[in-house]
């Protein structure tokens, strides 16, 4: 495997867009994706020779909520435990920022909920999507 730098960093655009298409989320637009990757409290990006090839985020208002979101790593290196670095990265700035008693949220792709477990992370009910933990 080619050495794999996590980089705390936005993704760009383009970088952002394509990961998101490698894996099937739907389309956003340039302009609304440049707000929202400038608005993000933390982010890192995965990069092989300089491209990305993964990413995650964490959103929220920095004090009370706070939600990991984008933990995406392009298909051909899926299963070689860069998600769990990108956890592990996202995970260290909720220590550092994150507050007793801070909501921490996401939503989870279909399946992979298990991948969160070991991060303390539970299932909401049915009837309230996606999963959190307690700081």
């Amino acid at each position: 495997m080619p050495d794999i730098e996590l980089v705390e960093r936005a993704p760009t655009v383009e970088e952002y867009r394509h990961l998101r298409r490698a894996v099937g989320w739907n389309e956003l637009t340039p302009e609304g994706t440049a707000v929202g990757l400038g608005n993000a409290l933390y982010s890192v990006v995965l990069e092989v020779d300089g491209a990305a090839v993964g990413c995650g985020r964490v959103v929220g208002d920095g004090g009370v909520y706070f939600y990991l979101q984008d933990v995406v790593v392009l298909p051909e290196y899926q299963g070689t435990r860069l998600g769990a670095r990108i956890m592990d990265a996202l995970m260290g700035y909720l220590g550092r920022a994150a507050t007793p008693g801070a909501f921490v949220g996401l939503m989870a792709a279909e399946g992979v909920e298990r991948f969160y477990d070991r991060y303390g992370f539970e299932r909401r009910p049915d009837d309230r999507p996606g999963m959190f933990r307690i700081w």
